[in-house]
């Protein structure tokens, strides 16, 4: 279901300029009945990952559903160029009426493979290019950053704190719902838990210790306006000295005062030495009678600091990730396009190919499926073949081959093949369930389990087999012949 917040949000004009133009220069040349076909996929992992995670899906729903021009935008439009009436009076009409397959949000994707299908006439495939990417590519790119660092705190929970450090609200809020589905465990933004039933969680602020004339006055008044969620901030002053000894004062008061009702509770690092200091706290709590109370840190972490962090033998049971999660700030962006592979004449679609002087850039023609193949026994994920629409599935033994170094083969046996792209719009019409956030994130984490811990260690991660058919590799090195001759 859909929250209301979100349903009535009109995206229509979320558009590059370009992108209207051509629509009009299509419209002048009665275009409307061109039915195209265009792929969206990615052609890398990001942050050196050896998968990505789909996400994006419910806004690219919401946003379909209310795409629709008003009569504000029309006059500006009009305002910026003097197109013809008679398009400005279609836009004032228009409405999507095409076809699209995705796979599920939360899939286990890699690159080059279509991750989501249009199937509609040309002036309306135009039009969604730059929305669907906007929203795929930065969902996509956090839940896959969120999956390493959860990966790396090896059972630990994450929480996403990194509001204050995205790139503006909408950064801060879908990046929240994106790092859930990558499997945090919580977040500190109050609007994202509102919109989409996220956990929230959060402490206080150095400043807050500050506006007390003592530390141990600060740590008391916030445990008895919380005496259920007691976690105190200790590095204001003196960790060691001042802020963890005051927390001990402060748990041994609420244990007098609440008995066994005292019992989630901790404290929280943010600054210096985390392991060494993580360390020397576990040892004061334990040696005081609080070996329950949890240490929380955080402090500019990510995938790379808490693996080192936890092979130094840091005594951290939370991990609160913030700016370097909420912005991939090592690999901030994600380079998904949108590609036409197909164009209608008569009764078939005739395949298309984009050819490059960058060998990556050369897109794969024709209308397709994604097939997964997965391991009988183990229930691994052994491959994707990427086919023709009309090919079928191999039911038996068959040999795939790196659709680039075609020499490299695999032999593939004993396994279960499952089709990845279903049906989201027909002939405009939304015909698929929206699965809750809680399906999405449980749907992403058993994805993760199909793959093998090769596949996802942090550092030169094994490369996952994306394959073309045999039929679809011919079809695309005939194309790219004849193009070489014109």
């Amino acid at each position: 279901m859909i929250h209301n917040e979100q349903n009535t949000r009109n995206l229509t004009m979320l558009t590059d300029y370009y992108q209207i133009n051509m629509m009009y220069v299509h419209f002048k040349n009665d275009l409307l009945d061109k039915e195209v076909v265009f792929d969206v996929y990615f052609r890398k992992n990001p942050c050196g990952s050896g998968y990505s995670i789909f996400a994006g899906l419910e806004q690219v729903v919401e946003y379909i559903q209310n795409l629709r021009f008003t009569k504000e935008d029309v006059d500006y439009l009009a305002s910026v160029h003097k197109y013809d009436p008679d398009f400005l009076q279609y836009l004032l009409e228009f409405r999507f009426t095409g076809e699209i397959w995705a796979v599920p949000e939360g899939t286990v994707v890699f690159p080059n493979e279509p991750i989501l299908k249009v199937r509609t006439n040309v002036i309306e495939a135009q039009l969604i290019e730059t929305a669907i990417l906007n929203i795929i590519n930065h969902q996509t790119l956090i839940a896959t950053k969120a999956s390493r660092v959860v990966y790396a705190a090896d059972g630990d929970p994450v929480l996403e704190f990194g509001l204050r450090r995205a790139q503006g609200p909408d950064a801060g809020i879908y990046g929240a719902r994106a790092a859930y589905i990558g499997g945090v465990s919580a977040t500190s933004n109050v609007l994202a838990g509102k919109m989409f039933s996220i956990p929230i969680r959060g402490t206080h602020a150095h400043a807050y210790v500050q506006s007390y004339s003592s530390e141990l006055e600060a740590f008391m008044a916030f445990a008895q306006s919380f005496p259920d969620n007691v976690s105190l901030l200790v590095d204001t002053y003196d960790t060691l000295k001042s802020g963890v000894p005051n927390a001990i004062k402060t748990f041994k008061i609420m244990k007098e005062k609440l008995g066994d009702n005292f019992k989630n509770y901790g404290i929280r690092l943010d600054s210096g030495d985390l392991a060494y200091l993580s360390k020397q706290a576990r040892k004061m709590l334990d040696e005081a009678g609080f070996p329950e109370a949890k240490i929380v840190a955080s402090n500019d972490l990510d995938e790379e600091l808490i693996r080192d962090l936890k092979l130094q033998g840091a005594k951290i049971d939370i991990w609160g990730v913030g700016t370097n999660l909420i912005t991939s700030s090592d690999c901030p962006s994600l380079g998904g396009v949108y590609k036409l592979v197909a164009e209608k004449e008569g009764d078939q679609f005739i395949p298309k190919i984009k050819i490059s002087e960058n060998p990556e850039k050369i897109t794969t023609p024709g209308c397709k499926k994604v097939v997964r193949f997965y391991d009988r026994t183990t229930k691994k994920a052994i491959l994707d073949l990427i086919m023709l629409e009309d090919e079928p599935i191999p039911q038996d033994d068959f040999i795939a081959f790196d659709p680039v170094n075609i020499w490299k083969k695999k032999v593939v046996r004993n396994f279960v093949a499952k089709e990845l792209l279903v049906p989201i719009f027909q002939s405009g019409r939304l015909v698929y369930n929206l699965p809750s956030l809680e399906e999405i994130r449980n749907h992403a984490k058993q994805e993760l389990n199909m793959l093998s811990e090769e596949i996802k260690r942090l550092h030169n991660p094994h490369i996952y087999h994306v394959d073309l058919s045999k039929k679809l590799w011919d079809l695309k090195y005939q194309l790219l012949n004849q193009e070489r001759k014109r």
